[in-house]
């Protein structure tokens, strides 16, 4: 069974963690590393992976080492491990954005075999949506590693070229706070019709997940299911006309396209 080591704790690592845990990875098999203790002893504890302070040690010990820490921290991490260590036969996996397989190959100082990966939160519980693009040095059963340890939490699709990566980002990376705002103006309005907070959150998170799931459940097009719930000249229809009206289209494509945007800034390090 190939090893895995995550450099980094944070709440992504944690998710993969989980994921991999409950699809059957031996907890012997995973280390995660993390200067402080707290959380990766947390880890440890809860779901009987190894620790560890030192990101050389994590990386000697896998076959696949999981970049989960700040964008601005990846290259000091890889020239650290690189200089330590031979890497020539591991795969990286890299889950920050902003940060390209030019840009860590060069800290690494080799052609580093190098999955990309664009996560979203929802991967935390299982039901996540990622992209992933490969590096040309990335074979055939490492690709396969990559899909199986990204498919613990949730799906995925295989991207062709890197700057996919930054769509992925507006499409399903930022997109669950895109949803959060819009059920935080809902949950807000509620209130001022007389429901109480948690009234409020409740009729809007419920409504979301229904919604969802009829989406994941059925399929029809989503435009099908919205002319479904939608009778000419009704309550639907009129407060579909104000958000038409409102520019809610023009909207979410400028936000979409400011988030990609964002990502190539990051990217060329602005």
């Amino acid at each position: 069974m190939k090893k895995i080591a995550f450099i980094g704790a944070g709440n992504m690592a944690r998710a993969i963690i989980i994921g991999l845990v409950n699809s059957g990875v031996a907890a012997k098999n995973i280390m995660v590393a993390n200067p402080s203790p707290e959380k990766r002893v947390q880890l440890s504890n809860e779901f009987g992976v190894l620790h560890t302070s030192d990101n050389v040690e994590a990386a000697n010990f896998a076959d696949i080492i999981v970049l989960s820490v700040k964008p601005h921290f990846i290259c000091d991490v890889c020239q650290q491990l690189t200089t330590a260590i031979d890497i020539s036969d591991k795969l990286f996996i890299s889950v920050a954005a902003g940060t390209t397989v030019v840009q860590i190959q060069q800290a690494l100082e080799c052609q580093a075999a190098l999955v990309r990966v664009m996560p979203n939160t929802p991967s935390q519980l299982g039901i996540g949506m990622s992209g992933l693009f490969a590096s040309v040095e990335v074979t055939t059963e490492q690709k396969a590693a990559s899909e199986k340890l990204m498919s613990a939490v949730g799906k995925i699709i295989w991207l062709d070229t890197e700057d996919k990566i930054n769509d992925i980002i507006a499409v399903a990376g930022s997109a669950p706070a895109y949803y959060f705002l819009f059920m935080e103006a809902m949950e807000k309005h509620a209130q001022t019709l007389g429901f109480t907070a948690q009234e409020s959150r409740m009729l809007v998170q419920q409504t979301a997940l229904g919604s969802a799931q009829m989406v994941e459940h059925n399929s029809a097009a989503i435009s099908t299911l919205r002319e479904n719930v939608t009778s000419k000249g009704g309550t639907t229809f009129a407060a579909l006309e104000s958000l038409r009206n409102s520019g809610i289209d023009e909207m979410v494509s400028t936000a979409m396209d400011a988030a990609i945007a964002r990502a190539e800034e990051m990217a060329a390090g602005n």
